[in-house]
């Protein structure tokens, strides 16, 4: 497998709950995951894993490894850490699109790092 395959897998393995989806091609290419369905987007989700994974592998921006291995620290999760940096990612994203502005990396970390030091 690829690097990114095996980073892909780790993180569907932590995702049990999803392996319906992963393993059904066919479904998964005609389902549409709504947020009022109440209901995650497991690609969705696992992108964002794969996202923050790469992100930390080359500390782009830059300071967010330190942000994620502060927070994985603080909730002895690497899983946990990902999930509310997850929140702050989206968060910088929504905001970028709606203001019609690049992300805005220090604010991410910014985020990551205050959900690391909030018990």
């Amino acid at each position: 497998m690829e690097a990114i395959e095996t980073i892909a897998a780790q993180w569907m393995d932590e995702h049990p709950e999803y392996q319906a989806d992963f393993a059904d091609v066919d479904k998964a290419l005609t389902t549409m995951y709504e947020a009022t369905e109440g209901r995650t987007n497991p690609f969705l989700h696992l992108s964002m894993h794969l996202s923050i994974s790469e992100q930390c592998s080359i500390d782009q921006p830059r300071g967010i490894r330190q942000a994620v291995e502060l927070l994985t620290h603080k909730r002895n999760s690497l899983h946990q850490a990902h999930h509310e940096a997850m929140e702050c990612l989206g968060t910088m994203l929504w905001e970028s699109q709606r203001a019609g502005r690049p992300p805005d990396g220090d604010a991410y970390i910014a985020c990551v790092q205050r959900h690391a030091t909030r018990d």
